[in-house]
């Protein structure tokens, strides 16, 4: 028996980093590859590693940075200022979120849906550190996810892209 989501991760509500509201619906055909950020951890580099998968694959991937301070309070800064240091120092031009929590009582709706099975059909997990990974496909439906440690260009993500 196939599980299926209980919620489709095209309507939960989010706000880009700029405030503006964010339409998951308009990524619907392309597979989402949702990551938790922060500016000042040691994964930051990965940042480069995911400009260059969201270039090398940007006709069926969209990558959505989604900063969060939930970790060693590696993400201190604003928006402008999340802003700023992505494009100074890693040429970020994909898409990023406005600041949320990924885990605890504050959980995102997101998050919500991402790490819990009875939602998502699929899989629980648990948010470990930023620069965690989280892939949904074409039609919105989870597909895996990956820790820190898992580079954005690693085999174990680009084989869903091929």
């Amino acid at each position: 028996m196939i599980a299926t989501a209980k919620q489709s991760v095209y309507d939960i509500k989010i706000n880009s980093l700029l405030g503006q509201a964010l339409d998951l619906h308009q990524f619907k055909g392309k597979k989402i590859l949702f990551v938790n950020v922060a500016s000042k951890c040691g994964f930051t580099p990965q940042y480069r590693d995911l400009q260059k998968l969201q270039d090398t694959y940007k006709d069926s991937l969209v990558i959505i940075g989604v900063p969060c301070n939930q970790f060693g309070k590696q993400e201190p800064g604003n928006s402008k200022e999340i802003q700023e240091y992505c494009e100074v120092n890693y040429g970020v031009s994909f898409l990023m979120t406005e600041k949320i929590d990924v885990k605890g009582e504050n959980q995102h709706p997101l998050y919500n849906w991402l790490t819990k099975k009875a939602i998502n059909g699929k899989q629980n997990s648990v948010v470990k550190w930023n620069f965690q990974k989280y892939l949904v496909d074409e039609n919105g439906e989870f597909l895996n996810y990956y820790y820190s440690i898992t580079n954005p260009t690693s085999s174990r993500i680009i084989k869903f892209l091929k």
